[in-house]
C-alpha cells in the first residue's frame, strides 16, 4: 500500500477520516468562452490559455467557465478514461497540455520517466487546504510534483429491482444469470486486480503463475459483460442495459441520485482505493497558469462544487466543512472504516506492467 512520510498507509489514515466524517452526522469538450476578467486584484498575470487532460464526468463546465471568467483564460479541456491512455499521450511528446491528474501509482511511473514539471507550491497558497494526510505521499514526497484532487474507490453497483439475491463479493459479477447484464471499468489494473481479489490474491501481484490464473478467470467474465466504460458506467445501469458492474464508487452514487434502486456494495474481499493528483507535464508551455488553476480549484467553495457534481471523495478539509452532514454521513459516499481497513491501493509495478497489459489485451479481444 502507499505510505505516507510517517509510515502509515493511506488506508489506516483515512480510517481515522472515516471516523470522524461519520460522526459528523470522453473526448475533448469545447473550449470555455472567455469574456474579460472580472477583476484583476491580486491575481497573477497569466497566459490566455490553459490545455487540460483530465478523466472524464470529472469537473464540472461551471468551474472552467467560472475560472475563465475571473482570470481571462481560454481553457481547452479534453478528457481520457484511464491513466494508461494519459500516459500515452504524454509520451507521446506532442500533447500541448499544461495539467494533468494521474493517480497515485501513475505519478510514480511519470516521476520515474521524468514526465512531469516541479510544482512552485509558492504560487498554490491553498495547497494549505489539503488535510496533511493527503500529502507528502512515497510516490511524492514533498509534493514536488502533485497537488491532491480527489480519492475515491472502485466497487460494486447493482440495480436491486433486477438482482433480487444479495450481492456481497467481486465473484457475484462471474454469476451466468448476468450473462450481457454487466458494465465494468475499462480500467486494466482495477478490473485485473479485482479478479486477483476472487483468487484470493492481491490487485498488485506480480507472480506470472497467479496472474495467468487471473487471466482464465478474466476470460470467464468476458461473455457477462454488456460494456467496458470509465467514462460513464452509470448510464448502463441507469438505461437498463446492466444490472451489475464494477464501476467507480461516485458513479454508483450518481446511479443512485437518478434510481434509488441501484446501490453501491463493497466487496467482501476488499475494495480498490485511489488518490488523484493535479500534476504538470514536463515542457508545459502554461505552467504559471495551470498552477493558478489549481490554486483556484483548492478554493474551498470551489472544490465543494466540484464534488457536489462528481461525489468523489475530499482531501481538502476546508471543502469537507462546507458539504451536507447527509453527504460526509452517507457511507455509501465516503466509506466506512471497517471498508477502509480492508481497501488496497494500486502501486506502479514495473516491468510487470507488460504482463498485465498482456493480460487486457487478450481477454478484451477475445
Amino acid at each position: 500500500m502507499t505510505q505516507n512520510k510517517a509510515g502509515l498507509t493511506l488506508a489506516a489514515v483515512f480510517l481515522a477520516i472515516s471516523v470522524v466524517l461519520t460522526g459528523c452526522g470522453g473526448g475533448g469538450k469545447p473550449a470555455a468562452q472567455v469574456p474579460a476578467p472580472a477583476s484583476t486584484g491580486d491575481q497573477p498575470k497569466l497566459d490566455g490559455e490553459l490545455n487540460v487532460f483530465n478523466w472524464s464526468e470529472y469537473l464540472p463546465q461551471e468551474v472552467i467557465d467560472e475560472f475563465s471568467r475571473e482570470y481571462g483564460v481560454k481553457v481547452n479541456y479534453d478528457t481520457y478514461s484511464s491513466n494508461e491512455e494519459m500516459l500515452a499521450k504524454i509520451q507521446s511528446g506532442a500533447s500541448g497540455y499544461d495539467l494533468v491528474v494521474p493517480s497515485d501509482f501513475m505519478m510514480q511511473v511519470m516521476v520515474k520517466k521524468d514526465l512531469l514539471e516541479p510544482i512552485d507550491l509558492s504560487a498554490v497558497p491553498n495547497f494549505k487546504n489539503i488535510g496533511d494526510q493527503y500529502k507528502n505521499q512515497a510516490y511524492d514526497p514533498g509534493n514536488k510534483y502533485s497537488v491532491p484532487y480527489m480519492w475515491g474507490d472502485a466497487v460494486i453497483a447493482v440495480n436491486t429491482d433486477k438482482v433480487k439475491r444479495p450481492i456481497t463479493s467481486w465473484k457475484d459479477l462471474w454469476d451466468p444469470a448476468f450473462k450481457g447484464k454487466v458494465v465494468s471499468l475499462n480500467d486494466m489494473r482495477f478490473v485485473i486486480g479485482a479478479t486477483l481479489k476472487t483468487l484470493g490474491y492481491g490487485m498488485n501481484e506480480t507472480d506470472p503463475a497467479k496472474l495467468d490464473q487471473a487471466k482464465a478467470k478474466l476470460k470467464e467474465l468476458a461473455p457477462n459483460v454488456k460494456v467496458w466504460d470509465s467514462d460513464s458506467p452509470k448510464t448502463s445501469l441507469l438505461n437498463g442495459e446492466a444490472w451489475i458492474g464494477l464501476v467507480w464508487g461516485a458513479e454508483g452514487v450518481l446511479a443512485r441520485r437518478e434510481n434509488p434502486a441501484i446501490q453501491v456494495v463493497y466487496p467482501t474481499e476488499g475494495i480498490g482505493l485511489w488518490q488523484d493528483n493535479m500534476a504538470i507535464p514536463r515542457g508545459a508551455k502554461h505552467k504559471r497558469t495551470a498552477e493558478a488553476f489549481m490554486n483556484f480549484v483548492l478554493r474551498p467553495e470551489i472544490h465543494k462544487k466540484i464534488a457536489d457534481a462528481f461525489p468523489y471523495n475530499l482531501p481538502n478539509v476546508e471543502a469537507q466543512k462546507l458539504l451536507d452532514p447527509s453527504v460526509l454521513g452517507d457511507p455509501q459516499v465516503y466509506p466506512p472504516q471497517d471498508v477502509l481497513a480492508k481497501g488496497e491501493w494500486l502501486r506502479d509495478l514495473g516491468d510487470t506492467t507488460q504482463l498485465y497489459d498482456r493480460i487486457w489485451t487478450e481477454v478484451k479481444g477475445q
